[in-house]
């Protein structure tokens, strides 16, 4: 079972959303706890390989796997998660 853990900036956008949709994302986070027998982790490319994400509707986890530990990285909507 791999520890999640949220980065700083992560939290902070966590705590900015909907309270439905922190609902759905903390589904996700349960979820990550299997890694990596996750279904629908997407490894990232370009400037953020190394990186995976999940979505769930219309918002996207970003994480990142180091050893036993998966850390959030990013919390966002699909129309503003990929740029800076």
């Amino acid at each position: 079972m791999a520890k999640v853990t949220v980065a700083p900036e992560a939290a902070a956008l966590f705590e900015a959303l909907p309270r439905a949709i922190q609902t759905r994302i903390v589904r996700l986070f349960r979820r990550l706890r299997q890694w990596p027998r996750v279904s629908g982790a997407k490894p990232l490319r370009g400037r953020l390989v190394g990186s995976y994400r999940l979505r769930t509707g219309d918002y996207r986890v970003q994480f990142r796997v180091e050893g036993d530990e998966v850390r959030i990285e990013k919390i966002g909507h699909r129309d503003r998660f990929y740029g800076d």
